[in-house]
């Protein structure tokens, strides 16, 4: 097969296969990650049928890695991690350290190597951010006290990892395995020179991305956005992110991994963010379905039933030594039994991180196969069986409460309220106008004449600096995209304005506002009779067509020139306008005028 063709293959396969395999896990109520890992079993040299290219499997999913180490910059949030760092960076420490020993032990109960348990340990250390993510967010504790903990800690495990892929390469030979990049071939064998060289190749980047990243990459973006080309600044998100990843590797030697964090890390910082984490969101998310199908390929089923009990010691690590590590540190900072629940159950689960390990692990001769194929099993079934821990830890927390004996052991009296960061609070009963051109513009002076709050979403960057000179608030980035309208504080809007006139774009936004606040009033405009009906069956607080309105006016100023007294005209207009929303879709009346002719004679002479 041409090698072009066995690239077509390996990305129509596998994407096909990890739809349909995503679907399935979905419909049994388990995270698609779980399908996406299967369908690369199923192409993967170790079951019948179709056998993908490992190799260019492999390098599709180094770019998923960068894009997702990018997508994790993206979203880092210094000020998440500060609000909640006096359990959430002891406590993910502590527990990494444990599950690290606890995996390492196994692993040198097995007669491993201690490079081979270290590598093992890690990665069954790190919890999965998207499967974390999904979770908190299905049980609506992504903004309590215990999704904040949660993320929080995650933040710092991702943290951690990020310098354990910084350091492994250096370390390796020291550990029984092969080194990696030019700080070891530098350090001649040398352990502290190697370590002493990785550290500062990754210091003089850090501080590169730091001093001159943190001007150059927003700069950029914005001279992007500048053009009013969504293409270009998409191209311009995805440059940075891979050019700055191949560029540390290239002339650093720190890992894409590391040099994609940064590049996100970077622009996170800047108002650009949402909007670049909205259009690089295929993307990546592509890349990372086949980053995990290229898992999948990696792992060999017949583990599970050649080493069942080697299996479940892995999964007994995952789920009961990282909980119960968990609940004693969440509780030894004395906050309640529900916390700890909660994180416990958390973080019972591995993945992206996982993964990444054990490919740096096997490139590095640290892992054997055997560790990957463990690791592998191990993160399909905590994944798999992450939604029944949640549901045994909230019985739990049940069968504790119901006891109030018990339930006063876990009380902590006196103690101190989470360490939430006092962050400005977000507006209260504002106004989000979509779209600022001669309609919202003309509604947007309205609001600032009576000195009412108000916030600008558009697509165009000029537009938006324009109002941000203005004094006038505004966030830039197409309103449909994800973060866009939450960038706006849209869940503590009073009404929502969609002045765009795209009927697609304007259903997406109803819905989407909505959806985030469900009392939220509406006010759209639309050009036809069928969009209207749609959004007035849709509960849409006032739907305005622009032609009809157009006609409106003007029959208000006819009659007038005609002699009808202004309040009857209006209140004749008026009527006519209601009538006319719970009117049959007829177009003889589209455009209002001819309904009101009939009425001519009624007009007084003189």
């Amino acid at each position: 097969m041409p090698h072009a063709t066995e690239l077509i293959a390996i990305i129509a396969l596998g994407l096909v296969l990890a739809f349909v395999c995503g679907m399935l896990a979905q419909r049994l109520r388990l995270p698609p990650l779980v399908g996406y890992l299967l369908a690369g079993v199923l192409v993967g040299p170790y079951t019948p049928g179709f056998v993908g290219n490992s190799e260019l499997a492999s390098q599709l999913a180094e770019i998923g890695v960068i894009l997702l180490m990018f997508g994790v910059g993206l979203h880092f949030s210094i000020k998440d991690l500060m609000a909640v760092r006096a359990i959430a960076l002891p406590g993910a420490i502590v527990q990494i350290v444990a599950a690290t020993a606890m995996g390492g032990a196994l692993a040198l109960a097995w007669g491993w190597s201690l490079g081979a348990g270290l590598v093992f340990g890690l990665a069954l250390s790190v919890a999965s951010t998207v499967v974390l993510l999904r979770a908190l967010e299905e049980r609506q504790l992504l903004d309590s006290d215990k999704g904040r903990i949660a993320v929080g800690w995650l933040i710092v495990e991702d943290l951690a990892m990020v310098l354990a892929l910084v350091l492994l390469p250096a370390l390796a030979p020291s550990l029984g395995g092969e080194g990696a990049g030019a700080a070891h071939h530098a350090g001649d064998g040398n352990l502290w020179l190697t370590l002493a060289l990785t550290l500062a190749k990754v210091a003089v980047f850090a501080a590169v991305m730091l001093v001159g990243g943190r001007r150059f990459v927003p700069w950029l973006l914005d001279q992007a956005a500048r053009t009013g080309s969504r293409e270009l600044f998409t191209l311009a998100v995805l440059a940075l992110a891979l050019g700055i990843a191949f560029g540390s590797a290239e002339l650093f030697g720190v890992s894409f991994a590391l040099g994609a964090f940064f590049a996100g890390m970077v622009l996170a910082e800047s108002d650009l963010s949402h909007q670049a984490a909205a259009d690089s969101l295929p993307l990546q998310d592509a890349f990372a379905v086949l980053f995990f199908v290229s898992v999948g390929m990696l792992f060999d089923p017949g583990i599970l039933l050649r080493e069942p009990l080697s299996v479940l010691a892995v999964l007994g690590i995952i789920l009961v030594g990282k909980s119960l590590a968990a609940v004693a540190i969440v509780l030894a900072f004395k906050h309640p039994l529900g916390t700890a629940l909660t994180i416990a159950a958390s973080l019972a689960q591995i993945g992206e991180f996982s993964f990444i390990l054990v490919s740096l692990g096997l490139s590095l001769k640290l892992l054997p196969t055997e560790g990957r194929d463990l690791i592998l099993g191990g993160a399909i079934l905590s994944i798999t069986l992450n939604p029944l821990f949640f549901a045994l830890t909230d019985w739990v927390g049940r069968m504790v409460a119901a006891r109030p004996a018990l339930a006063a052991r876990f009380e902590r009296r006196g103690t101190a309220d989470l360490p939430v960061s006092a962050e400005a609070p977000p507006k209260r009963g504002h106004a989000v106008i979509v779209g600022h051109g001669r309609v919202g513009s003309t509604i947007g002076k309205a609001f600032a004449a009576w000195d009412l709050p108000y916030i600008v979403v558009d697509r165009d960057r000029r537009r938006v600096l324009d109002l941000r000179q203005e004094g006038v608030e505004a966030v830039f980035g197409d309103a449909t995209a994800p973060g866009i309208l939450h960038a706006a504080d849209i869940e503590a809007a009073r009404i929502i304005v969609i002045a765009t006139p795209e009927p697609h774009t304007t259903r997406r936004l109803v819905d989407l506002a909505l959806e985030a606040n469900p009392g939220i009033d509406t006010l759209v405009r639309t050009h036809n009779d069928g969009e209207r009906r749609y959004f007035e069956e849709k509960g849409v607080g006032l739907v305005l067509m622009a032609e009809r309105e157009l006609a409106f006016g003007m029959t208000l100023y006819a009659l007038r020139s005609l002699g009808l007294k202004e309040g009857e005209a209006r209140i004749f207009v008026d009527s006519t306008r209601v009538e006319s929303r719970s009117a049959p879709v007829d177009p003889e009346i589209e455009q209002g005028v001819p309904e009101l002719r009939r009425h001519k004679e009624d007009v007084p002479e003189g």
